[in-house]
């Protein structure tokens, strides 16, 4: 009790000598410097250095009046202001104020501002300075810091920003300003997307075309030959350099009447579909209307296709072919059109031929091809129980232990990442020295073969090489074609998945058959196990992982297990080596190489001698 009224004694003093500081001294006693009077942007009288900036946000023709009458209005209030001079009127035409992307101008007026040349910065509105909120404060914070400090004047809002209380008022117009922008943008994509949806296509200018009275596209014939000889050399063989070299000996004028050809240049000519006719809309899409940074459409945004919008200068067939080909280029396939093909018999039946450097391929694609090679009475299913004779061991209920449980060496396997595949040692060793493969899928029984072949195949993979007379794996680079293999067996592409296979023979033909099914799964370690310090290193490496219906068991069952191999064993004819032929006849029409190469002399003396006439 007494310990508390002493430390009650002890904060009743502390308050009564804050009081009594707080009293204060007589004003008698103290001098007061009056502070320099705050500017006043009205009654100033300082000789100022100004800066106009000016900004219209589109180059339309019929904006040219609003930029001229702001720049002309700005001359005429700086020339009434005798303490004014006039360092430059800044102007940005046809560039939108969300974002400083291209605002040549007011960028190098903020740059002068810091090498001291400007003293106040004079523009129409907080809108035609910036519709970005945070780019606009940013701005004014950094001019008022700088010393001496940079005011800016917004005429429509009266606001000086050397004024105390300018920043609220400047951070509300500004974000209605900002609002304003998103609320066009959208009502834009709005119309656009109303445009669209009846066929209403934009026109940009394009090589080969004019536009009518009505907007519509129509052949220029003289520009046509350029397209036409593009699309011919480069599907003869020629490369975008060696095709760009030509034009530009030939003198060809680009759509923008230059004469310089770049690879680049004619790869866009190559891959604008409305040279075959069609119209593709929406091929790339903004996601932010502030920084106005535009991205490829896939399939973020509604695109909307019409086939046979305006007459074609080349075929759609050929079109195709080209697309290809510029697909597959990229992996060093020069054919024009990897063909998918599949065997129509033999043990093999139903697999499609795969290769690592063909792109371009869907799910849908090998999946197709797999089906043509059957016919309905060809689907037979597996008895469901096996008969068991009488006397005989009854081994219902057992199954054969699935080999990936053990820890065998030497086991034949195959791993597949997002990038390559790699066979083991013991697989390469299973055809003798033959380095040398054909990969196989069957995509309805998730089957992988492969079975040996020569060097000078097409569709030869080479899996192994040797070193020292020891033939060793190789990997397998696959990025064109492993993205459609993935999505079809549904594989994750973080992880690595290895599959145990089978060497089957006869008849001297060997192949080997991994069932994609039974997988295990090498799972990158940091999502799993984070924080586990104590591991040892190689363990922090990989985890492991299987197939949650392998937890109930060891295997398969024995007798399905053995009605599988008969029925694999029985397959008749065996011909593991059946050559896989196109399950269909080709659906493009493309130009033959004779027909090519009579076109491209033809367009090219036709040019030289337009050329010597002129």
């Amino acid at each position: 009790m007494r310990e508390f009224e002493t430390r009650a004694s002890s904060t009743a003093a502390q308050k009564s000598k804050i009081r009594e500081r707080y009293k204060g001294v007589s004003a008698d006693e103290l001098d007061v410097i009056p502070a320099l009077p705050q500017e006043d942007f009205y009654e100033d009288v300082k000789m100022k250095r100004v800066a106009v900036y000016a900004r219209v946000s589109t180059d339309d023709p019929r904006q040219t009046s609003s930029y001229e009458l702001q720049k002309n209005h700005y001359e005429d209030v700086v020339s009434r202001r005798p303490n004014w001079q006039l360092v430059e009127i800044y102007a940005d035409e046809g560039i939108s104020g969300t974002s400083l992307q291209h605002r040549d101008s007011f960028i190098r007026m903020i740059d002068d501002c810091k090498k001291g040349k400007i003293d106040l910065i004079v523009t129409k509105s907080v809108s035609r300075f910036a519709r970005n909120v945070v780019d606009c404060i940013k701005i004014i914070r950094d001019l008022k810091a700088m010393n001496p400090p940079i005011g800016v004047f917004f005429e429509t809002e009266n606001i000086y920003t050397l004024n105390s209380n300018s920043e609220m008022s400047l951070s509300f117009i500004s974000t209605l300003a900002q609002e304003e922008s998103h609320n066009k943008s959208e009502i834009m994509n709005a119309s656009i997307e109303m445009r669209f949806r009846r066929g209403i296509f934009l026109t940009p200018p394009l090589l080969g075309y004019d536009q009518d009275e009505n907007g519509d596209l129509v052949i220029n014939e003289e520009e046509a030959k350029t397209v036409r000889l593009i699309f011919f050399m480069y599907l003869y063989g020629y490369s975008t350099q060696e095709i760009s070299d030509t034009l530009m000996e030939l003198k060809r004028p680009t759509k923008k009447g230059n004469y310089v050809w770049s690879p680049t240049t004619v790869l866009a000519v190559l891959q604008n579909e409305r040279h075959c006719g069609d119209v593709l809309a929406r091929k790339t899409w903004t996601p932010s209307y502030l920084d106005h940074k535009s991205k490829k459409n896939r399939q973020d945004r509604n695109q909307y296709r019409q086939r046979n919008h305006h007459e074609a200068i080349v075929s759609r067939d050929d079109f195709i072919a080209v697309q290809h080909k510029i697909t597959n280029s990229k992996y060093g396939n020069k054919s024009i059109l990897p063909e998918l093909k599949v065997i129509d018999s033999g043990v093999l039946k139903g697999f499609v031929t795969i290769h690592p450097r063909w792109a371009g391929f869907k799910v849908d694609d090998y999946k197709e091809a797999s089906f043509s090679a059957y016919k309905e009475t060809d689907r037979e299913e597996l008895p469901a129980e096996a008969s068991i004779q009488p006397g005989a061991f009854d081994l219902r209920g057992y199954e054969i232990a699935r080999t990936q449980f053990f820890d065998v060496q030497e086991r034949i396997c195959v791993t597949f990442s997002n990038r390559n595949i790699v066979f083991s040692t013991a697989a390469v060793r299973k055809f003798g020295d033959c380095m040398n493969i054909e990969l196989l899928v069957h995509p309805e029984n998730l089957l992988l073969a492969v079975r040996p072949c020569s060097a000078q195949d097409k569709i030869s993979v080479q899996w192994a090489r040797k070193r020292d007379g020891i033939l060793l794996p190789k990997s397998i680079s696959g990025n064109a074609f492993l993205p459609p293999i993935f999505e079809m067996f549904q594989w994750n592409k973080n992880c690595k998945y290895k599959i145990v296979g089978v060497h089957r023979k006869r008849n001297n033909e060997s192949i080997l058959v991994f069932n994609l099914k039974e997988t295990e799964v090498l799972l990158p370690n940091a999502s799993i196990i984070p924080h586990e310090p104590d591991l040892p290193a190689k363990a922090k490496e990989k985890v492991m992982g299987y197939p949650q219906e392998w937890v109930d068991n060891f295997g398969s069952d024995y007798y399905t297990h053995t009605i599988e191999n008969e029925k694999q064993n029985d397959s008749q004819p065996w011909d593991a080596h059946t050559e896989s032929k196109p399950y269909r006849e080709s659906e493009w029409n493309v130009s033959s190489e004779e027909e090519l190469h009579r076109n491209i002399n033809e367009i090219i003396t036709e040019m030289k001698q337009e050329a010597t006439n002129d």
